[in-house]
């Protein structure tokens, strides 16, 4: 009878792992490796010694902060200034960056994927047909996209260093200024102040500076690359086309940043903001309207604004920021997209048309399909709060305040109305899930829907038409 030997077994052993990583899909890699950067970081906040202050932390709130790092989320269940050491923040921040650059990473590759030539296993990766990087190969996007990264979030933590060393100490606002920037940049919202911004509500510069950050974070790689290739070609008097999806990136952004201020500038004038000079009162509308895309931070008490400020809140919160950056939510040119498609099909055009440019059916097609997604989870996960948190009593109805954390949650923002840190078990446990998923769910969503199905187009039903509206 014959037996293998040890190393004939443990060669068996290696092509059976080998065969196991190479059958799972692109979207299933993302999504395992992010459930084990969660899983990592909450094993870490729990059994670390010295990661918090005054008794270690539950699982399910090691659990939850983990998600919310990973996920670049920012709500908190315990307050990261006090509850965490030097050390627990230094681990929440690290779990920060590396949920941001693995976001930056994975949707910039798959989004100039298209731009070359490849495998069968890295064209199931693309979501987005682009030419925006032809020159560069997914190494150097990978190092282009730590580099810039790094030298954002220095820049960032240099200036508010010297905002802060006045007033927080020459030693004592290093650690902050660093924090926050990588935290702005990532567009994760965490804070080691208790109130997080609002001590800083008259201070333009820490608020324009952490604006500037989360503004750069959302953006996305892809476009500052061709920012750069635009600038650069200026200046050597160069012909440079910059894409139709950075346009779109950029004029959908700077729409959203001046509609969103002056509504909220103008709702908030006489409430929140009453008590601030004029200057300081534009300046923290402009911050409202930049931080509600995913970023997370506050400077004002969102359960003392009005409703109608809430509202616009959480229509900028869905809106989210940019392809192949840290933001989340359904990003600018899904919505850009689905406008223009409207406008399009109101104007009797069988097709999208923006620049003189079609824009193929499907992706007008996968921009519908993101969105029907998108809204039928939130609305999903905002009743199962309204279930779970019956006994919210914050002076406010129930359904507001589950709307919004629901919504903060699931499009990775990180707002909210007090309530985060009172949720129960199981309204932990619901929005972790909506973290998650509104972190992964909708890129793996998006590249499943790029992947033809076996057969899908070997035959074709009937044609039947069906009334609408």
């Amino acid at each position: 009878m014959y037996r293998p030997s040890a190393w004939s077994r443990w060669e068996l052993s290696q092509h059976t792992r080998q065969s196991f990583w190479q059958k799972l899909t692109p979207p299933q890699l993302f999504t395992a490796s992010f459930a084990a950067l969660i899983l990592f970081g909450a094993c870490g906040l729990w059994l670390l010694p010295g990661i918090s202050t005054g008794g270690p932390l539950s699982w399910i709130d090691s659990l939850f902060m983990s998600t919310s790092a990973v996920c670049v989320t920012g709500l908190a269940v315990v307050d990261p200034g006090t509850k965490l050491t030097f050390f627990g923040q230094l681990w929440l921040l690290m779990l920060v960056q590396f949920g941001g650059l693995g976001i930056l990473t994975f949707t910039s590759l798959i989004i100039t994927a298209l731009g070359r030539r490849m495998s069968i296993r890295e064209e199931s990766l693309c979501i987005f047909t682009s030419e925006t990087a032809p020159h560069l190969t997914p190494g150097q996007i990978t190092r282009n996209i730590i580099r810039y990264t790094l030298v954002i979030e220095a820049a960032g933590a240099l200036v508010l260093y010297f905002l802060w060393c006045t007033s927080l100490g020459w030693r004592q606002a290093a650690w902050p200024a660093v924090f926050h920037s990588i935290s702005a940049f990532c567009n994760a919202g965490f804070s080691t102040f208790t109130t997080s911004l609002m001590d800083f509500q008259q201070s333009p510069g820490t608020l324009l500076t952490v604006s500037a950050l989360i503004i750069l974070g959302g953006l996305g790689f892809l476009t500052h690359e061709e920012i750069l290739q635009s600038l650069r070609s200026r200046r050597r008097r160069r012909a440079f086309r910059m894409s139709v999806q950075s346009r779109i990136i950029l004029v959908t952004t700077a729409l959203l940043l001046v509609l969103g201020s002056a509504l909220l500038t103008m709702l908030e004038w006489e409430n929140t903001l009453a008590k601030l000079p004029v200057f300081d009162r534009l300046v923290n509308g402009l911050f409202m309207s930049v931080t509600a895309r995913t970023a997370g931070f506050n400077s004002i008490d969102y359960n003392q604004a009005a409703d109608s400020s809430n509202f616009v809140t959480m229509l900028l919160m869905m809106i989210g920021g940019s392809p192949g950056s840290t933001a989340g939510g359904l990003k600018t040119t899904t919505v850009a997209l689905m406008f223009l498609m409207a406008v399009s099909r109101l104007r009797g055009r069988e097709s999208t048309i923006v620049w003189y440019r079609t824009i193929p059916e499907a992706t007008t097609t996968r921009a519908v399909s993101l969105f029907t997604i998108t809204m039928a989870v939130t609305v999903f996960g905002i009743l199962l709060l309204t279930i779970s948190e019956q006994q919210i009593a914050q002076g406010s109805s129930d359904l507001r305040v589950c709307m919004f954390e629901a919504i903060s949650a699931f499009n990775t923002v990180g707002l909210s109305m007090g309530i985060t840190p009172g949720l129960t078990v199981v309204g932990k446990g619901i929005s972790i899930l909506l973290m998650f998923f509104g972190r992964v769910g909708p890129l793996t969503v998006a590249a499943a829907l790029t992947i033809p199905q076996k057969g899908a187009n070997e035959f074709r039903y009937a044609n039947e038409d069906v009334v609408v509206g």
